[in-house]
């Protein structure tokens, strides 16, 4: 088991990619922290996806935005468990919008869960990291913070802002033996884009070279290497998983 007894805090696994995330992490040996806010149901689902199969965890949720939150979390995490090895920013909303149409408040809305949720947890949890001398951290950006694209200038905005983030992060975080990476994902093959217009998802898989949607279980194999000992000269790194949509 690669990444067996380590404690990983997931945020957003209560649905799609934070799930498999959480599930792949959990069947290598991990205790896993679920997170979400205000989806209890799912979290908990997770959860018994996790213990079902033998696993071990906790449910901790909070809002990743609210810095308040995210320290009463962490400390509830910490009081738990002991330490956090592994942090997955993994939380993310989107609120689609041409720019000439998008309000204020849209675009405040995802750069701060996307963006500043990740700052939050990665200062806040890193703290500990340091002191502990080691730990991973891997975000999840998008291919849209490198390509952007039409309608989703505030996601691809913090989607990016992700990826300067991480290299940062990275730089200053490296000689506490602390690493770093993003990973940037496609499209991937979940509930929302299973509910998009057969017209729509023809249109997009044209784009991509590979022909296909990717799997959650895909992105959370990268996370899951990212998160472990095999990765440990990787950092400051941008991985794109996107089928060749972006190279």
């Amino acid at each position: 088991m690669r990444i067996s007894g380590k404690v990983a805090l997931v945020t957003g696994s209560a649905r799609g990619i934070g799930r498999s995330i959480a599930e792949a992490f959990s069947a290598e040996g991990a205790i896993v922290v679920v997170n979400d806010v205000g989806n209890d149901a799912g979290a908990r689902e997770t959860l018994a996806a996790i213990t079902s199969s033998g696993g071990s965890g906790t449910v901790e949720m909070f809002d990743v935005s609210d810095a308040a939150g995210v320290d009463a979390g962490v400390k509830n995490i910490l009081a738990a468990h002991g330490r956090i090895d592994i942090l997955v920013n993994n939380a993310g909303i989107t609120r689609d919008n041409l720019l000439l149409r998008m309000s204020e408040e849209e675009f405040d809305a995802v750069i701060r869960v996307n963006l500043k949720g990740t700052y939050l947890l990665t200062k806040t949890v890193t703290r500990h990291m340091m002191k502990q001398r080691s730990g991973k951290v891997v975000n999840i950006s998008s291919v849209v913070g490198m390509m952007g694209n039409a309608g989703q200038s505030n996601y691809a905005a913090a989607k990016a802002g992700i990826i300067g983030f991480t290299k940062a992060a990275a730089r200053e975080l490296a000689a506490r033996n602390i690493t770093v990476n993003a990973i940037a994902p496609g499209f991937i093959r979940t509930a929302m884009t299973a509910g998009l217009p057969e017209a729509v998802q023809k249109s997009f898989l044209a784009q991509i070279p590979l022909g296909r949607f990717a799997e959650p279980k895909e992105v959370a194999e990268l996370a899951l290497f990212l998160a472990s000992d095999a990765s440990s000269y990787i950092t400051g790194q941008v991985i794109g998983l996107n089928g060749g949509m972006y190279m």
